[in-house]
């Protein structure tokens, strides 16, 4: 990719990029939120939602792209309406296309960091997207060894449900209340015809909130969706699929990676999946 200065640590096999410019990025301004209507990224005023590319980049030739979800400022994903959310996830579906039709494009990564713990810089509900030359090592892995399997609706994993979508603890959840969202209708991407939107979308305000509602408060956490790459290679079947990762595992108690976990890569997740599933189901939708 040029212009990047991409290295491969020869011990670890660990992949990074080194992007000294985002050194000087802002990090949560005082005043003035940048992505509200008339704001530095939306000087237009009033926008249903919105994507341009990102100011500070983490690759070059407009790789990296900023989806704002509603112009209001303090909504959470959950109070989203369903055709706000909606639009959102066509928005993903329509940025998955455009990059994806690029030649030097091969994935597309869409995602979300919420909350300055995890690292969002900017409380106004957004997301991000990343456009790959190639398949990142992570969804790779998946495609070419991994096993997705989405339980029916009486596995004790479940916590929701809606249209052809899935939420689920997985069993060997590394967070402790990691969500895991699939399509059951068989679909490999965002831009598949036929794919339930509208199931995606109202099971991310339905998962969303219990994660809200189990810490009394905002939940931060880490998504990113995994989808069959652009490129025309062939790859195992996968349905297209979200993670989601929470970063407390109590109210106002972080999970923080531990060193035994990063240098062993074995993580110790001190709630049981099967807990954790149980709780969430229990929160209810909170929408009735």
């Amino acid at each position: 990719m040029a212009g990047t200065d991409r290295r491969t640590d020869p011990l670890t096999r660990a992949e990074s990029v080194v992007v000294p410019s985002r050194q000087t990025r802002p990090h949560l301004p005082s005043s003035g939120c940048p992505f509200c209507p008339g704001g530095l990224e939306a000087p237009e005023g009033h926008y249903d939602v919105k994507w341009f590319p990102n100011r500070w980049p983490a690759m070059p030739d407009e790789r990296c792209e900023m989806v704002l979800y509603t112009p209001d400022h303090d909504l959470a994903f959950w109070q989203l309406d369903p055709t706000q959310a909606r639009r959102v996830v066509d928005l993903w579906a329509d940025r998955t296309r455009v990059l994806g039709g690029r030649e030097d494009v091969d994935y597309v990564l869409v995602f979300e960091n919420r909350g300055p713990a995890v690292g969002a810089t900017i409380a106004h509900p957004h997301g991000q997207i990343y456009a790959f030359e190639d398949t990142p090592p992570q969804p790779l892995a998946e495609l070419l060894d991994g096993v997705l399997e989405v339980p029916g609706s009486d596995d004790p994993r479940v916590v929701a449900a809606h249209g052809d979508w899935v939420a689920w603890v997985p069993q060997a959840a590394i967070w402790p209340y990691e969500l895991r969202l699939a399509d059951s209708g068989g679909h490999g991407a965002l831009t598949d015809e036929g794919l339930d939107r509208d199931g995606l979308a109202e099971l991310l305000r339905d998962v969303v909130g219990r994660l809200d509602r189990l810490v009394d408060g905002e939940m931060p956490y880490m998504m990113w969706i995994h989808q069959r790459p652009t490129t025309d290679e062939p790859f195992a079947h996968q349905p297209v699929h979200v993670h989601v990762a929470p970063h407390l595992r109590a109210p106002g108690t972080p999970r923080f990676m531990a060193a035994a976990e990063l240098g062993a890569r074995v993580y110790f997740n001190p709630v049981e999946p099967l807990t954790a599933a149980a709780d969430l189901r229990s929160l209810g939708d909170g929408r009735a």
